[in-house]
């Protein structure tokens, strides 16, 4: 496996095809607007103007793009991926998007010949950037297998979680710790500056005790200073927490935690701050926060 089509070269892909091209790959890409992957095709990447175009030859084609509806989109859509692809070639959707939808890509991609695994990734920006991304892999073990050396490029927890549409799941199981994490930080925050403690030194006083987390560790400065600069967008986040609910409620279970979060992103949202990163939450305790323009 050494030619790989990428599609969706956004935030954290751009850092996995630099990272892949590191290891060897060659990577043919697609992007709506070419200007913004300028940077990568002049490091080795070799743009095309169609995902048809771009498939073509590919022993892996990777997609990471951002909602459900554009993995349909890339490839469903006549002479999109499904249509071009080389016979045998790995597809690897490493979007986070429904399981229902990551079954029913293999289903069709299995029926054609391909050999289909979904892949949604955690680590943020950050571990894009570093090549320490944690890979949670639906699909047939054989497959998993072959498609390593690839994942070892991008990631460093590397897990088959199960049958098709389990890697997904496994990726909204992350997304609703994260939620309520994040949420206690943002509300421990709002309370010590109600209080009038000096948060630097809270924060150094409690990120090694029990109350310590990734996302204190991540966020805990930023949102301090009041940088909302996105490493994963808080509009992905809704929509990844709205699958979640969405798949918790078909089965009757109730994720009180997760659905008040999501009450409080959407607000957010529908202010104007989606394209900031998660911990723009503190933002929901804030009365006086000005609305985005």
């Amino acid at each position: 496996m050494k030619t790989i089509g990428w599609i969706g070269v956004g935030i954290m892909g751009k850092s996995m095809v630099r990272n892949l091209m590191k290891a060897g790959f060659q990577l043919r890409i697609y992007a709506r607007n070419r200007a913004k992957v300028e940077d990568v095709i002049q490091e080795g990447a070799s743009f095309f103007d169609t995902i048809g175009a771009c498939v073509q030859g590919c022993e892996a084609v990777v997609t990471m793009v951002g909602f459900p509806q554009d993995v349909e989109e890339v490839y469903f859509t006549p002479g999109a991926i499904l249509d071009r692809a080389e016979p045998g070639a790995y597809l690897i959707d490493m979007t986070t998007t429904s399981p229902s939808l990551a079954q029913r890509l293999w289903q069709e991609g299995t029926r054609r010949g391909f050999r289909v695994l979904d892949a949604p990734v955690t680590g943020g920006d950050t571990g894009a950037k570093n090549g320490t991304l944690s890979i949670l892999v639906g699909g047939q073990e054989a497959d998993y297998q072959a498609c390593l050396p690839l994942f070892r490029a991008m990631g460093t927890n590397i897990n088959r979680q199960g049958e098709a549409g389990c890697g997904q799941h496994a990726k909204l199981a992350n997304q609703i710790m994260i939620a309520g994490t994040l949420s206690g930080v943002c509300e421990a925050l709002a309370y010590a500056r109600d209080k009038g403690l000096n948060l630097s030194v809270l924060l150094d006083s409690l990120s090694t005790g029990a109350a310590g987390s990734k996302q204190l560790d991540a966020f805990g400065e930023k949102i301090i200073r009041g940088d909302y600069g996105p490493g994963f967008f808080l509009k992905h986040f809704v929509k990844d927490m709205t699958l979640a609910q969405e798949e918790a409620s078909r089965d009757g279970l109730a994720l009180e935690v997760l659905s008040q979060a999501l009450v409080n992103y959407k607000a957010l949202e529908q202010e104007g701050w989606g394209d900031l990163g998660t911990q723009a939450l503190i933002k929901h305790y804030e009365a006086d926060a000005p609305k985005a323009e």
